[in-house]
């Protein structure tokens, strides 16, 4: 069973969810399965991809590939994978995966099952797992044709290494189609932020209408100070300018599943509750003692956010000192 995992990179850094996929294909293809780099400079990072199970590696290694454009990598992936034969391509989702994955399965008229949470091998045979019925099922999808194209929804795996040793590398000539060069980037601006993404972060701290309004939300941002985290917000705040999107979590945001997600006047709506309810440990504070989150928390705390946040973080504080 030929696998391939398309690692995405940002920088010089290699995304957690695509090292968690890759992992995941590890143990699937019993410790032989292939990755594919695309970029400029990207071809360091193949070391890397070693230690996550990857005992292949094809690097598509040019500055005309640096932009993070979708177009280009389809071309590049579609080279790949009917060069090597491959009858499974994996993606962790993300807005460029997503682009990706469809590019790939139009041009080679693959199956494309995506929002999976899991993978697995069934009577020899490849079966992907979905959440539905607002995620509390999780029902079996398939391929009726190779190559089958997986994108995994974010946090579905633990980028956990696997002591490979050194891949083999590969390197892919770079071939484009002329419509592939049509689109050109102009210009980047990255967002100032400083601590871990939430897709990445081990402790979220995320915050609702409960906070009051948009400054208290200094309040989310001070205790994921003190516990190393990243912050989060819900659509309803979203979508009051409260605080930005890309900060979303839940159905119309971003999945994730940190080790400690603490819940700050949230009332734990469904659509809330898909996005993070996979987390390890969820901790809610909330005034509300019939809040519909306490009924799926580890720890739940009835009282007013605004004493109990303050004389929380103070403490990590003072134990960091």
């Amino acid at each position: 069973m030929p696998i391939l995992v398309f690692l995405e990179h940002h920088g010089s850094e290699l995304q957690k969810g695509s090292l968690g996929v890759l992992s995941k294909a590890a143990q699937l293809g019993g410790g032989d399965v292939a990755a594919v780099l695309v970029g400029g400079g990207v071809k360091e990072l193949a070391s890397e991809a070693g230690k996550y199970g990857a005992t292949k590696v094809h690097v598509a290694d040019d500055a005309s590939l640096e932009p993070p454009l979708p177009q280009a990598r389809v071309d590049v992936l579609a080279k790949v994978v009917r060069e090597g034969g491959y009858d499974t391509v994996l993606f962790a989702n993300s807005v460029l995966a997503a682009d990706i994955a469809a590019g790939l399965a139009a041009r080679l008229e693959a199956g494309l099952n995506w929002d999976l949470a899991d993978i697995a091998l069934q009577d020899g045979a490849l079966v992907g797992k979905r959440p539905a019925l607002q995620d509390s099922v999780l029902a079996d999808v398939g391929w009726k044709s190779e190559p089958r194209i997986a994108l995994f929804r974010s946090g579905s795996f633990d980028a956990a290494p696997t002591g490979g040793g050194e891949p083999h590398v590969e390197d892919v000539a770079v071939e484009l189609e002329e419509h592939s060069r049509g689109a050109k980037v102009v210009d980047q601006q990255l967002e100032e932020s400083s601590g871990p993404s939430i897709e990445d972060a081990d402790v979220i701290v995320a915050g609702g209408r409960g906070l009051g309004s948009p400054d208290k939300f200094t309040l989310a941002e001070e205790l994921a100070r003190a516990l190393g985290g990243a912050v989060g917000a819900t659509r309803a705040v979203v979508d009051a300018g409260w605080y930005p999107y890309a900060s979303q979590i839940g159905q119309t945001g971003k999945t994730v599943s940190p080790k400690l997600y603490v819940a700050l006047g949230i009332s734990g709506a469904i659509q809330h509750k898909v996005g993070m309810q996979s987390s390890n440990v969820i901790v809610a504070i909330n005034k509300d003692g019939n809040a519909p989150i306490f009924e799926f928390s580890d720890l739940g705390v009835v009282g007013d956010l605004h004493e109990i946040v303050p004389k929380l973080t103070e403490l990590l504080n003072q134990r960091k000192s």
